[in-house]
Parts: structure tokens; C-alpha cells; sequence
């Protein structure tokens, strides 16, 4: 220990000295963290609005976005045919699905057991070369930790004995009738250690009908964390108990036709909705009932909020006071323009925001049903822990939708709690809004959820929303939304670098990865913009974005070897797959390939490492300076 170290620093090593009394104990620490920097960085998979596509989405997670494949073709090479590849991907994708397809066809084959067994241990060890022992070890299946750290030991040349070991492990493993349980087991670890971290960068929910299914395996993934989009923020907001975000994701769910994720997923009944939409609401129209009355609601309720904050600079938004039922029109900008339906029973033109009571009665019935469904807080409480606005992770910024910029390209500045903010600082003040709203529920945070569903400055939305026009207004014209500057902006290098330096992240290797807004490379568009510096991961896994995009979502994917993005292909069916061996098809374009394999030296972690190393190595300075004394008993 240095003569001239600080009273606080003997405190710290003091501390430090329980977890490593001895020297020995000291050194072999930082021998093995030293060793564990040269491992090559483990593969993180970048992943963004999945939109509720419960079922495509799990076929990704289970073969890895095509790495299973990739990692299947340098193990066996061509010592393994195409066919035979592809029986054993599914089989790891669907491991209990193909069992019971053998089992219901009364097939009893311990050849075939015998060699697949031997083939997915082959594939585990190599998948397991990324990593420490001790972290394989915590990712083995409890039931048979024992026997697979033993399958996982490699059998150098000459060692006949230790791979016969192996072989009369197999053995036991088919004569015991465990073999199905045991190939479940390797399946599930295959796909444990092929991706380490799985970033989610955004609207999990609405469009598709499984939100829900996708929060409860996510909840189930080893290491994951999660950029809030818009649409997940008005759940969160719903759930909060904000008037404006319970209509809002009511209203997105009857016009996707996905009403069973709110009733039966989580048992939030619309009875009382419906029923007061039939006898309020004429029939004989387009637009259901149902539709209207949540959309008029919705609007009375957005146009209360936006008068309770004139800050938000969205008066342009209250529209409702605009209606001339008599011409069948609403002023827009000046213009007149015609509406879809005069169906309007509940509006007071003297006050035209006000909800009549049976609307009170509804919008207050649906406030206790969000706030009391058990299912949903608990993936709303995942969202909070796991989530955030913004993350910076291994020199990349994630966030779902923009940076609000001015035209200039300057940042633009957003009154929030009566305080100018402008970039990281606007951004970690709505991560903190965000979670006052959960934990407290006042009005003032229930309101800025709703704008960072929808506002226009919101770096969750980027846009001007033209809710009303595209519900009431037959002109398209004026369902344009206006972007933020942002989304063209970044088409530029230089932007993306001052945006990346905001949060602190400079040199060639720093990337901005979003989400939000589909590219459409059925048009020629490249989700690389900015000279690379910016990597848009949303390719429309929703199938209603299928046509637009050309594509079934993207998977932006870094490893040692550098950063890769894949295009997937729709996915078909579990009983496609099953039946074929139908996997999502992926074609892959090289981002950045370094000069060298990177390790986890080059990453955050390694940075945490080489800071435990300083300290361990303090404390051995302290120990052989006499400053601390070992303790051995």
C-alpha cells in the first residue's frame, strides 16, 4: 500500500480484505480475472419492435437469429449433410415438440438417441469455449450439472479413456430411458451460450396479439435489458392509471383487432365499455361503436391534459371544439375538412372536453381494472427494473426513437418541471418522470406519460400524431405526422457523432442503434445510415408491416468477430418448422469487422474487471507493506 494512500482507501481495502484475507487468496483472484480478459467477447443480439408477434419472435430466440447455424456448420462441417443439419436445428429450436412427434409414431431409437446426444454435446462444447468455467457452470441445468460439466470437458488427441468415459455416459444416459429429458436440458443450454445479451430496443406490445406471451419469455431470459418504446410506455402509463394512456392502448387494441391481450390476458373486462358504445353509438356505420366511444373519450380526455400543460405546445391537438356537425366538417389549420361520421351523441359543443357521466362511469371502471390486474403490473414491474428511456452499453447508445433536434441539427430544449432540457439531460429527466408516475401516480406524471407516448418532443414518439385525423377525417392529406428532425438529420455522420458525444461516447467504433420507425427495404432503404454510425433494428416484425418493409424484422448482432445485421424472412409456423425443418431465413450484411477478435478486455465488463484488478492489486500492495494484516483463520 502506497505511504501516501488516503485514510478512505484503507477503509475501502479493509472491506475488501473479507472477501480476500489472504494474499493467496488475492492473487488466485487476479490471475483468474486477469485470464478472464483474453476470453472473446460474448455475442449480444439487438432486437426492436416485435409488436406483440409472439410466435415469430420466439422462433428468433430459439435459433438464435441463425447463429445456431452458423455455430452447427463450424462444428461439423461437411462431415454432416444439409438434411441432417437441419433436423438437428429444429430439433434445438423445438426440442420437446420433435420428442413427442417420435414419441406419437412409437418409434424407439437408441442409435438415433445415442448419435444425436453425442452430436449436441459435440455443439455445446464449442458454444461453451466462449466462456469461463465457472460461468457454464451457472448456466447448467441443475437436474444434470454434474454429468454435462463432465460431457463438457474436451478429449485431447491420445485421450482414449476419457472419451470413452464420455461415451459410456451416453450409454447410461439411453439405457436409463433419461434421453429425452437429458436432449431438453443440452437444448436449452445450446441456446443459453450461443447469446449472451439480448437487447430489446422497444415496442414489445400492440399491433400483434401476444404481448403479453413476449413479456412472460422475456422475464424468462437470462440477461436482458430494455429500451422503452412509445407503445410500451402508454402500457406502463396505463398501468400508472392514466386516463389518456388506458384509452389510448384500449382504442390501438379494438382497431388491431387484439382485444384478447387486454380481456383475457390480463382480465381486464371492456363489458362495461361495450355495453355503454351499443346503446350510445348508431351501428350502421363503418367505424364500430366500440371504435367510437373509446376514440371519443380518448379525445376528451388528451384535450383536458393538453389545456392542464400549455407547455407542451400541443393546443393544435384539440380538435373536438372544432367540429360543425351541421356541415359535417372539422377546421383544420384554417381549412375545413369532412369527417367520416357525425356520430357524435356525447359531445357539448359549449364544452366539448367534458365527459358525460356513463363516459365518467366507463373511464373510471377501466382505471381500476388496469390498476388492479395482477399480470400486468408484474410485467409493467419488469419493464421498470429491466428498462430505461436510454442505455449506453459497450460503446453504443440504444435508445428506441430520437434525440429531438432542431432543424439546425442543435438540440432542441423541452420544459420539463418548469427547467430547460436539452439532450442526455432531457433524457434521463424522462427516465425519472417515468418512474415517479409508477411509484407515486400523480397527475403531473401520469401526464408526461402520455406525451411520452405521443408528444411531440417525446424521444419515445418523434412526431406530430394525427390520432384524430386518421380516425374521423376521410382527407389523408392531413394524416401526415411531421418527424422530428432527427430522423433525417442522422442521415449525416457528423450529427450522429455529436449526438453519440452528448452521452459521452466518441471514436470509430460508437454506434446509435434505434428502433421506431420501419425501413422500408422493399424501397432500396438501408437500415445503415449515417456512415454506419446509426443502425435502425426495425425491419416490421408485425406481419401488418410485412408488405411495407419487404422483410419480417431484423437482428443486429455483435460478437468477437465483429457487427453483423440480419434480415429475416417471415416465419411460417411451429408446425412448419416441425414438419420441414422451415427455419426463418436470414441474409446477413457485415456492419464493421475489426482488425482484431475482440475480447472481453474491449467491453464494459472488462472495464469493471480491469478495476477489481487495480484493487485486488492495492490490497496485495497492503499486504506486503504491512498496512493490513492477513487473516488465515
Amino acid at each position: 500500500m502506497p505511504a501516501d494512500a488516503t485514510t478512505q482507501d484503507l477503509r475501502y481495502l479493509r472491506l475488501l480484505s473479507r472477501q480476500f484475507p489472504t494474499m493467496r487468496e488475492t492473487y488466485t483472484e487476479v490471475i483468474n480475472l486477469e485470464a478472464k480478459l483474453d476470453l472473446p467477447k460474448s455475442a449480444e443480439h439487438f432486437m426492436s419492435d416485435v409488436h406483440g408477434e409472439y410466435l415469430a419472435f420466439e422462433h428468433i430466440l430459439n435459433n438464435c437469429s441463425g447463429v445456431i447455424r452458423e455455430h452447427m456448420e463450424t462444428v461439423f462441417g461437411d462431415a454432416m449433410d444439409d438434411f441432417a443439419k437441419d433436423e438437428l436445428c429444429t430439433l434445438i429450436y423445438y426440442p420437446k415438440e420433435r420428442l413427442a412427434q417420435l414419441r406419437r409414431r412409437h418409434l424407439n431409437l437408441p442409435n438415433w438417441y445415442w448419435k444425436t446426444l453425442m452430436n449436441l454435446v459435440r455443439l455445446a462444447r464449442h458454444v461453451s469455449s466462449l466462456y469461463t468455467r465457472a460461468h457454464v457452470r451457472e448456466a447448467l441445468p441443475a437436474d444434470y450439472a454434474s454429468i454435462l460439466e463432465e460431457l463438457l470437458r474436451s478429449t485431447g488427441p491420445g485421450e482414449v479413456s476419457r472419451h470413452e468415459y464420455h461415451q459410456r455416459i451416453v450409454d447410461s444416459i439411453v439405457e436409463n430411458g433419461v434421453s429425452d429429458d437429458f436432449i431438453c436440458a443440452l437444448c436449452v443450454l445450446i441456446k443459453r451460450l450461443a447469446v449472451e445479451h439480448l437487447h430489446m430496443v422497444g415496442d414489445i406490445y400492440d399491433r400483434g396479439p401476444h404481448g403479453d406471451r413476449i413479456m412472460d419469455r422475456l422475464m424468462a431470459h437470462h440477461n436482458i435489458d430494455i429500451q422503452w418504446g412509445n407503445h410500451d410506455i402508454a402500457w406502463m402509463g396505463a398501468a400508472c392509471g392514466s386516463e389518456a394512456c388506458i384509452a389510448s392502448v384500449v382504442r390501438t387494441q379494438i382497431r388491431y383487432g387484439t382485444l384478447e391481450v387486454v380481456e383475457s390476458a390480463y382480465g381486464i373486462s371492456l363489458r362495461e365499455l361495450a355495453l355503454f358504445a351499443e346503446r350510445t353509438y348508431r351501428s350502421d356505420e363503418a367505424m364500430t361503436p366500440l371504435d367510437k366511444a373509446i376514440s371519443v373519450i380518448l379525445f376528451k380526455v388528451e384535450g383536458q391534459l393538453i389545456m392542464r400543460h400549455p407547455n407542451y405546445g400541443m393546443e393544435d391537438r384539440l380538435l373536438l371544439g372544432n367540429l360543425d356537425l351541421a356541415k359535417g366538417t372539422v377546421r383544420i389549420d384554417g381549412r375545413d375538412y369532412e369527417l367520416s361520421t357525425c356520430d357524435f351523441p356525447t359531445i357539448d359543443p359549449e364544452h366539448p372536453y367534458e365527459l358525460t357521466g356513463e363516459e365518467r362511469a366507463v373511464m373510471d371502471g377501466l382505471v381500476a381494472s388496469f390498476r388492479e390486474s395482477t399480470r400486468l403490473h408484474a410485467h409493467v414491474a419488469f419493464l421498470y427494473e429491466k428498462g430505461s428511456v436510454y442505455l449506453v452499453h459497450n460503446g453504443n447508445l440504444l435508445f428506441h426513437g430520437c434525440v429531438p433536434l432542431e432543424d439546425d441539427g442543435s438540440l432542441t430544449t423541452v420544459t420539463a418541471d418548469g427547467v430547460a432540457r436539452s439532450g442526455r439531460d432531457y433524457l434521463d429527466w424522462c427516465d425519472r418522470v417515468a418512474r415517479r408516475a409508477w411509484h407515486t401516480g400523480d397527475q403531473r406524471s401520469l401526464d408526461w406519460m402520455w406525451y411520452l407516448w405521443c408528444g411531440r418532443r417525446s424521444p419515445l414518439s418523434g412526431r406530430v400524431t394525427k390520432t384524430f385525423e386518421r380516425t374521423f377525417v376521410l382527407d389523408q392529406s392531413t394524416w401526415v405526422e411531421t418527424e422530428d428532425p432527427y430522423f433525417r438529420l442522422t442521415e449525416d455522420e457528423a450529427v450522429c457523432g455529436r449526438i453519440l458525444a452528448e452521452f459521452g461516447l466518441t471514436g470509430g467504433h460508437a454506434h446509435i442503434i434505434n428502433g421506431h420507425k420501419p425501413v422500408r427495404q422493399a424501397s432500396g432503404e438501408s437500415p445503415i445510415k449515417g456512415g454506419a454510425k446509426r443502425l435502425v433494428v426495425d425491419g416490421g416484425f408485425c406481419e401488418a408491416y410485412h408488405k411495407t418493409t419487404g422483410i419480417a424484422g431484423y437482428t443486429l448482432i455483435s460478437t468477437a468477430k465483429g457487427l453483423s445485421i440480419k434480415a429475416h424472412r417471415p416465419f411460417l409456423s411451429v408446425e412448419a418448422a416441425l414438419a420441414a425443418n422451415a427455419d426463418i431465413l436470414s441474409n446477413t450484411t457485415v456492419i464493421e469487422r475489426p482488425t482484431y477478435e475482440l475480447t472481453v478486455a474491449d467491453t464494459d465488463k472488462g472495464v469493471e474487471i480491469a478495476e477489481q484488478i487495480r484493487d485486488l492489486k492495492a490490497l496485495l500492495a497492503a499486504y506486503r507493506a504491512g498496512e493490513l494484516p492477513e487473516r488465515t483463520v
